[in-house]
């Protein structure tokens, strides 16, 4: 069955550039300058976390697959019958294959993603390999609300969050996220979600500190689409990529950190840097199993079950929403 895709409420009105730029000027307007994490993923940016997942340090993707390989069959059977499944920033489709091959009367899957183009190219490609399965892509960003598709069976509705997306939210941001998952899913729906959990500091620091400079890349590249799309004047070399499990908050921070004292242009506004300042570009929340919990019974869902590794690193959970 070929795809249909669906048009959803519009991502955004305002003109992408004009909002790219309007977010890199707040933030380096700020006393802690920060950058907003959504920005990492240009082409290069997208290339380049795929290759972070492949480090031996990175264990979050491996790990997280690895429990749905095993436990995928247990994961799917708390999904009702004849559901209608929603996954959240689908992107890759590498991690929902592993439960639809245990879900052969699912009677929609409906992937929600901001980038239409590589929405498209894995449904069709979905497509081909669960020939049987309806597929109804949505073009949305999964943060705001949106419409599902017309003509879904009118069947229970399941949402699926992998990745422990999750974390890169604020505690109030991510239940506030949980809550909206509530809303488009409604009431009595079930929500498998992956979510990363408290481990050793060293592990964690290594895991986005990567030996082959994988992840440093990764950061570095924000300030290359910055110069690239915005014309800024930025000196590359002067920026370090730093990152550290900040053990208080409970979360990796990653920075890009000025080895001189400097200045930086963009769109026509200079920015001074101080040697040693930082700008904070992402924020990686770990949790508890107990604490996650917590937090998902904020927003209104119910624990059913939770799997993990047996070292313990990462947590899929399933909940219900209330």
């Amino acid at each position: 069955m070929n795809p249909v895709f669906t048009d959803a409420t519009p991502i955004a009105a305002i003109d992408a550039e004009q909002q790219f730029r309007a977010d890199v000027l707040a933030g380096l307007s700020a006393q802690q300058k920060f950058l907003s994490a959504k920005y990492f993923y240009d082409a290069a940016g997208s290339d380049l976390f795929e290759a972070i997942t492949r480090q031996p340090e990175y264990y979050p993707t491996r790990t997280e697959i690895g429990i749905l390989d095993k436990q995928g069959a247990e994961i799917a059977a708390t999904l009702p019958a004849r559901a209608n499944l929603v996954e959240f920033g689908s992107g890759s489709t590498a991690k929902v294959r592993r439960l639809l091959v245990h879900l052969p009367d699912l009677a929609a899957y409906v992937p929600v993603d901001v980038s239409e183009s590589f929405l498209r190219s894995e449904a069709n490609a979905l497509a081909i390999d669960f020939p049987q399965l309806a597929i109804a892509p949505v073009a949305a960003d999964f943060t705001r609300a949106f419409t599902l598709p017309d003509g879904l069976s009118h069947g229970a509705v399941a949402g699926f969050f992998p990745g422990s997306t999750i974390g890169n939210f604020e505690p109030p941001q991510a239940a506030h996220l949980l809550a909206h998952f509530g809303r488009v899913l409604g009431r009595g729906a079930t929500l498998i979600i992956g979510v990363d959990l408290v481990k050793e500091k060293a592990v964690l620091d290594a895991a986005y500190d990567d030996a082959a400079g994988v992840t440093a890349a990764f950061n570095r590249n924000l300030l290359v689409r910055i110069q690239r799309e915005l014309g800024a004047d930025i000196d590359l070399n002067a920026f370090a990529h730093r990152a550290f499990f900040n053990v208080a908050a409970s979360r990796i921070e990653m920075h890009l950190v000025s080895r001189i004292a400097h200045t930086v242009t963009v769109a026509g506004r200079a920015f001074r840097f101080e040697a040693g300042e930082t700008i904070h570009t992402e924020n990686s929340y770990k949790y508890t199993i107990d604490r996650f919990r917590d937090l998902a019974a904020e927003a209104g869902w119910t624990p059913r079950a939770v799997w993990t590794d047996s070292e313990a690193l990462f947590s899929i959970h399933a909940l219900v929403r209330s």
